[in-house]
C-alpha cells in the first residue's frame, strides 16, 4: 500500500513537470496546412528517446518561422494500463526532407536530439495531414485532419478528440495550466476525413490557445504534441460576395465584388480568371480595393472569374474560392449598355460592332434612336479605330411607348444593324416639394408627387435632406453628409413626410433621390425655413351680425397664438343655401379684430368665415375658421307702410257706406325684417284721429259716415313704426269727379290683358291709379294694382279664363279723395271682330306659302333633268377626231 501511495505521488509531479514543459516547449501553429509523425521508440535510433519530465512527444519544428510549414504527424502508442502508458516518440519534419528532429533535455540544457529517417514514419506510424483556423464570424476554431494515402490504419475505426485550453493573461503572460484544465471536445470524423470545433470567446480571441489531439486506431492510440497559437491570427475570412462584371466607358471589363460581411478587419484580395476558357491568368499583385480592370475587352468573349480574401496584413488563411461568375461579351459591344441621367444632362454610348468575326472599324459606324431616327454624323466620335461614340446633348424626358419606358439606340454598320441595342432613360427629376409648419410651430410636413418617376420601373425614390444650424444658403446645394427622411405615400398620390421636432430658423436643404440598379438622380435642391411656411391655426370665436340702426354686417374674431408675426385677413360671407355664392373682402390692419360690410339684404342669413395668414406674404393662409351665421331679426323699422286698397258696401237709403280695407304682407327688405302687426288709423272732421291695432291681419271693415274719412295703415317691428306710409282719403263730393274719359280692354293671351284709357283735364292733382278687374257678376276675388299717374296703358298678367266675362274698373285718386271709376265689361268689341275676321288669314297665310315652296322645288328638278337630256345627246369633244386641238373655251368666250 505505501508503494502505491508513493506512486502516485510521483505521477502527480510527473504530471506537474510534465504540464511546466508542455508550456515552454508548445508548437506554435501556423496559419497553413502542416503534417506531423508520430513513431514507436524501437523505429528509431536510441537517441531519439526523450527525457525524464519532458513529453516523450513534445518537439518543434526546425525553420518554424518559414512562410510554408510542413510536417509530417505519424503517431502510435498503445494503451497499458491507468497508470502506465506506452508513450511514442513525435517530430514535426517536412514532405521533402529525409529527417525528423525532437528537442531533448542534458545536462547542458535542451539541445536536437539525432535523426531519425522520414521513411520509418511513413510504413509504421499513422500519417495525417492537419490545418487549423478560425472561422471569418470569429466564433468557432475548426481544426481539419485528412489521412495521408500510405495511412496503414484504417480511418473508418478512428477516433480524435481535441483538448484545449485558454488560460488567463497576467502580465502579458499566459498562467501555465494544469492537466484537468484542458476541455476535450469529439471531433466529427468520416472515412477521408475528421474536424474538430472548438467555441472561443471573443474577449478570448488574442489570447494563447493550447490544445493537442488524442486519436485512437485500430485499437492503438497516438497523442499529438502540445501545441499553442493565437486565434486572431489565423482567422479564414469568408468569400468575397456579390461578384459582377460590367464594360466600363473606356471599353475594359470591370470585377467588382463586395467584402464578407462579417470581416472586422481590411482585407487583401486575389483574382483569378479564365478567359474564353483557355487562358487562366490571376492578378499579379494582391488588391486593397473590391475591383479590378481587365484590358481589352473583345466583342463574343467569354470570361469565368472567382476572388478569395485574406487579412490585409499578411496574418491568417486565405478565404476559399468565391462561386465562379461567367460574364459573356455580345457581337455588338455597348459601354455603357444603360444609361440613367436626367432631362436637360448630356449623354454618351461607346460601341465595339463585331460582324461575321470581323470588327467593324469606327468610321463605318452609325448610329440610330429607336430604328426610326437617324442620328446626325455631328454627334458621332471615333474614339479609337474600333470604339464609335455616339453624344446626346440637352436631353428631354423619354416618352413611353407601351411596355417601352427607354429609347433604344443602335450601333449599325453602313449596310445594316444588329438587333442587340443600348437603352437611353431620361428622366425628368425637376420634382416640387411643397413644405408648411403646422399653427402650433411643432413640426413641418413636406410633400412631393413621384409622378415624374413612376415610368422607371424598379426604382425607389427617397428624400434626403441636410440641416443648417441658421438660414439657408443663398444658392442651395446637395450637401454631402445628408440623411434620409421616410416618407409615407398617401390615398392621393403624394408621399408625406414629417419633421418633428424642428427649428424654426435652420435651413432644411432637400432633394428627391431616385436610386435604380443604373444609378441613382437627384432632384434640384431646395432649402426651406420652417418659420417661412408657416399655415396659422384659424381665427377662432368668428362671430356674424347684422347691427341694428346701421344695417351693415359686423363680423368679429380673434387671432391665432401662433404665430406671432403680423397677420392679414380674409373674410368670406354669402348668402347661406345649399350652393353660397361667397364674397371677399380683405383685412391688411394686423390690430383689427372686426369688420363691418355693406350687404344687399338685411333680412337674409348670411354664412361668414375666416382666414389668416402673415401679413410679409410668406407662409400659407390658414384653412377657413368654422362657419358663423346670421340671425334674421329687426335691424330698422319698415321702410314703409303697406299699399292699400278698398272694397264698399254703399247703403244709398241711410247714406252709410262699409269700407273693407285690404292690402299686401309687406315683404323682409320693406319690413327689415318683420311686422308683429298692422295699425289702421282714422282722421275725420268731427271725430278727430283714432288708431285700430288689426294684428297680423290683411284686412279691416269700417262704416265710412263722415263726408270725408281718411285713413293710413302702418306696419310696426319690434324697433317701431314705418315712417314712410300711404294714405287713402274717402270723400263724398270727390266720389262724383269723374276724371277718366274712356277705358279699354285688349286680351293678347289666356295671361295678359292690355288696359289703355285717356284721362280728362281736371283741376285737381291725380296722385296715382287703380285698375281694378274681376269676373263679372261675382262679388269675391277682386284684384287690384296700383299704377302711377303718367301711365298711359299697362300689361294686366293673370289667368284670363276665355269663357269668362271680365270687368275692368280703373279709379282716379287725388290727394283729396278717390274719383268717379270708369268701368267696362268685357274686352272692347271692336277688338274682337277684327280678331274673329283675321282668323281665316292665319289659315291662308301658311297654306300660301307651301305652296309657293312646293313650286320652286318643282322648278329646280325639271332644270336639272332637262340639262342631262340635253347634253346626253351633244358627243364628248375629246372622242372626236375633229375636235383635237380646238380651244371650245375660246369658243364659248366668242359666242
Amino acid at each position: 500500500m505505501l508503494c502505491q501511495r508513493f506512486y502516485v505521488v510521483l505521477l502527480h509531479w510527473a504530471e506537474f513537470l510534465y504540464v511546466i514543459a508542455a508550456l515552454n516547449l508548445a508548437y506554435p501553429i501556423s496559419p497553413w496546412k502542416f503534417k506531423l509523425f508520430c513513431a514507436p521508440p524501437n523505429t528509431a535510433d536510441n537517441s531519439f528517446l526523450s527525457p525524464a519530465g519532458v513529453p516523450d512527444n513534445a518537439s518543434v519544428l526546425k525553420g518554424a518561422s518559414e512562410a510554408v510549414v510542413e510536417a509530417r504527424f505519424n503517431s502510435s502508442g498503445i494503451y497499458i494500463s491507468e497508470l502506465s502508458k506506452t508513450v511514442f516518440h513525435c517530430c514535426f519534419g517536412n514532405e521533402q526532407g529525409q529527417n525528423c528532429s525532437t528537442l531533448t533535455d542534458s545536462t547542458e540544457g535542451k539541445t536536437l536530439a539525432s535523426v531519425v529517417k522520414t521513411s520509418v514514419f511513413r510504413q509504421l506510424g499513422v500519417n495525417w495531414d492537419v490545418e487549423c483556423w478560425m472561422k471569418g464570424d470569429l466564433t468557432l476554431f475548426i481544426c481539419h485532419m485528412e489521412p495521408l494515402p500510405k495511412n496503414p490504419f484504417k480511418n473508418y475505426d478512428s477516433k480524435v478528440h481535441l483538448l484545449y485550453d485558454l488560460p488567463e493573461v497576467i502580465d502579458d503572460s499566459p498562467l501555465p495550466p494544469l492537466k484537468d484544465s484542458f476541455q476535450t471536445v469529439q471531433c466529427n470524423c468520416s472515412l477521408w476525413e475528421c474536424e474538430c470545433h472548438v467555441p472561443v470567446p471573443r474577449a478570448k480571441l488574442n489570447y494563447a490557445l493550447l490544445m493537442y489531439l488524442e486519436i485512437t486506431s485500430a485499437g492503438v492510440s497516438f497523442q499529438s504534441p502540445l501545441m499553442s497559437l493565437q486565434p486572431m491570427l489565423v482567422v479564414k475570412p469568408d468569400p468575397p460576395l456579390g461578384l459582377h462584371m460590367e464594360v466600363t466607358d473606356d471599353g475594359n471589363l470591370k470585377i467588382s465584388w463586395d467584402s464578407p460581411t462579417m470581416a472586422p478587419f481590411p482585407l487583401q484580395y486575389q483574382v483569378k480568371y479564365l478567359e474564353n476558357s483557355t487562358i487562366v491568368r490571376e492578378a499579379a499583385e494582391m488588391l486593397s480595393a473590391t475591383s479590378l480592370l481587365v484590358d481589352s475587352v473583345l466583342p463574343g468573349s467569354s470570361y469565368e472569374v472567382q476572388v478569395r480574401s485574406k487579412r490585409l496584413d499578411g496574418s491568417g488563411v486565405w478565404s476559399d474560392w468565391s462561386s465562379p461568375q461567367v460574364f459573356t461579351t455580345q457581337d455588338v459591344v455597348y459601354f455603357p449598355p444603360k444609361i440613367l441621367t436626367s432631362v436637360g444632362s448630356n449623354a454618351s454610348f461607346h460601341c465595339i460592332y463585331k460582324n461575321e468575326n470581323q470588327i467593324i472599324p469606327s468610321k463605318q459606324i452609325v448610329w440610330w434612336r429607336n430604328l426610326a431616327e437617324k442620328i446626325p454624323e455631328i454627334q458621332y466620335s471615333i474614339v479609337s479605330d474600333r470604339v464609335s461614340k455616339v453624344t446626346f446633348s440637352n436631353l428631354k424626358a423619354t416618352r413611353p411607348r407601351g411596355k417601352f419606358t427607354y429609347d433604344a439606340v443602335y450601333c449599325c454598320n453602313e449596310q445594316a444593324c444588329h438587333h442587340r441595342y443600348a437603352e437611353l432613360y431620361v428622366i425628368d427629376v425637376n420634382i416640387n416639394i411643397s413644405c408648411e409648419t403646422d399653427g402650433y410651430l411643432t413640426k413641418m410636413t413636406c410633400r412631393w408627387s413621384p409622378s415624374t418617376t413612376q415610368s422607371l420601373a424598379g426604382s425607389t425614390v427617397q428624400l434626403r435632406y441636410h440641416r443648417r444650424s441658421l438660414y439657408c444658403p443663398d444658392s442651395p446645394s446637395i450637401h454631402p453628409t445628408s440623411e434620409p427622411k421616410d416618407c409615407v405615400l398617401q390615398r392621393d398620390g403624394f408621399y408625406e413626410c414629417i419633421f418633428q421636432p424642428i427649428f424654426l430658423l435652420s435651413g432644411y436643404t432637400m432633394w428627391i433621390r431616385i436610386n435604380h440598379s443604373l444609378g441613382s438622380l437627384d432632384s434640384p435642391p431646395m432649402c426651406v425655413l420652417p418659420d417661412s411656411v408657416v399655415k396659422p391655426l384659424p381665427p377662432s370665436n368668428v362671430k356674424a351680425e347684422i347691427t341694428v340702426n346701421t344695417g351693415l354686417l359686423k363680423v368679429s374674431w380673434e387671432r391665432p397664438v401662433f404665430p406671432e408675426n403680423n397677420l392679414q385677413f380674409q373674410i368670406r360671407y354669402g348668402l347661406s343655401g345649399k350652393e353660397i355664392q361667397w364674397k371677399t373682402h380683405e383685412v391688411f390692419d394686423a390690430k383689427s379684430k372686426s369688420a363691418s360690410l355693406l350687404v344687399s339684404d338685411l333680412c337674409a342669413v348670411y354664412v361668414v368665415q375666416v382666414r389668416c395668414r402673415r401679413l410679409d406674404g410668406l407662409g400659407y393662409w390658414s384653412n377657413w375658421s368654422s362657419p358663423a351665421y346670421t340671425l334674421v331679426m329687426d335691424v330698422k323699422v319698415p321702410m314703409r307702410g303697406p299699399e292699400f286698397w278698398r272694397k264698399m258696401d254703399e247703403d244709398v237709403t241711410k247714406k252709410e257706406r262699409n269700407v273693407t280695407l285690404l292690402w299686401k304682407p309687406l315683404t323682409k327688405n320693406d319690413s327689415l325684417c318683420s311686422v308683429r302687426r298692422y295699425v289702421v288709423k282714422h282722421r275725420t272732421a268731427h271725430n278727430g284721429t283714432w288708431s285700430e291695432d288689426v294684428g297680423n291681419q290683411t284686412n279691416l271693415t269700417f262704416l265710412w259716415t263722415e263726408p270725408a274719412h281718411t285713413v293710413t295703415v302702418l306696419a310696426v317691428n319690434s324697433i317701431g313704426a314705418s315712417l314712410v306710409n300711404f294714405n287713402l282719403t274717402f270723400s263724398w263730393p270727390m266720389s262724383k269727379v269723374s276724371a277718366v274719359e274712356s277705358l279699354s280692354a285688349y286680351p293678347l293671351s289666356s295671361s295678359c290683358v292690355i288696359l289703355s284709357w285717356t284721362l280728362s283735364p281736371d283741376d285737381y292733382s291725380l296722385l296715382y291709379l287703380v285698375i281694378e278687374w274681376k269676373i263679372l257678376n261675382e262679388d269675391d276675388g277682386v284684384k287690384w294694382l296700383r299704377i302711377p299717374s303718367n301711365v298711359k296703358k299697362f300689361y294686366i298678367h293673370d289667368n284670363f279664363i276665355p269663357i269668362e266675362k271680365y270687368q275692368f274698373s280703373l279709379y282716379p285718386v287725388f290727394m283729396e279723395g278717390v274719383g268717379k271709376p270708369k268701368i267696362i265689361n268685357g274686352f272692347t268689341k271692336d277688338v274682337i271682330d277684327k280678331q274673329q275676321n283675321d282668323a281665316g288669314l292665319y289659315v291662308i297665310v301658311p297654306i300660301i306659302i307651301s305652296s309657293c315652296v312646293l313650286l320652286l322645288g318643282t322648278l329646280l328638278i325639271s332644270h336639272q333633268r332637262m340639262k342631262k337630256l340635253f347634253w346626253d345627246d351633244v358627243p364628248n369633244p375629246k372622242n372626236c377626231s375633229w375636235a383635237q386641238g380646238l380651244n371650245f373655251q375660246k369658243r364659248t368666250d366668242t359666242l
